[in-house]
């Protein structure tokens, strides 16, 4: 269970985890933890549990990522873009090639003169996205990038998140037109 478990790529585990689920929430407790199961969307992962009143808190077991601006930024355009694709009906699996998440993102981001450097900041925040589970990339012949969005993203970006993000941004411009009315 480090990570996050997925229907598709581990079918055996997925079967275990869904046959012992009751066991597994129990021995996660005592660790302060809580099992996540989407059966319908297919993963499962672990998250700490919120705090309870009066009881002390248990370390962090599963580890706290903050992410850059841009990450968030991807997360949130990836997540409207699932929510589109979701409305739309049509498939089950979001793919987008590298170009389509250039397009996406590139916006939000300052215009600089070099292409080039662009694209490859782009390429890493795409990469971090990998990493963290939320984008699988995919083999595609040509050498052509292309990217599955996971839908494990509805569970991390969900409406809180996404108004805690736009509450950043909110306070983050509030700074910017106070800094541009000091000068």
């Amino acid at each position: 269970m480090k990570g996050i478990v997925y229907r598709d790529a581990d079918g055996a585990l997925w079967k275990d985890l869904l046959s012992l689920q009751a066991r597994v929430r129990e021995y996660v407790a005592v660790l302060g933890l809580e099992l996540l199961i989407d059966e319908a969307e297919g993963y499962a992962f672990l998250r700490a549990r919120p705090p309870e009143e009066g009881v002390p808190p248990l370390p962090h077991l599963v580890p706290r990522r903050a992410l850059s601006f841009p990450v968030s930024l991807l997360a949130a355009l990836l997540r409207k873009k699932l929510a589109e694709f979701d409305a739309g009906g049509a498939d089950t699996r979001l793919i987008l090639s590298r170009d389509e998440i250039l397009e996406l993102i590139r916006v939000f981001l300052p215009a600089g003169t070099n292409e080039a450097r662009l694209v490859d900041q782009v390429d890493a925040h795409i990469n971090k996205m990998v990493d963290l589970g939320f984008v699988r990339r995919l083999k595609v012949p040509g050498g052509d990038s292309a990217f599955e969005v996971r839908r494990i993203l509805k569970a991390f970006v969900d409406a809180q998140w996404l108004n805690e993000l736009d509450e950043r941004l909110s306070a983050y411009c509030a700074g910017l037109d106070a800094a541009e009315a000091a000068e």
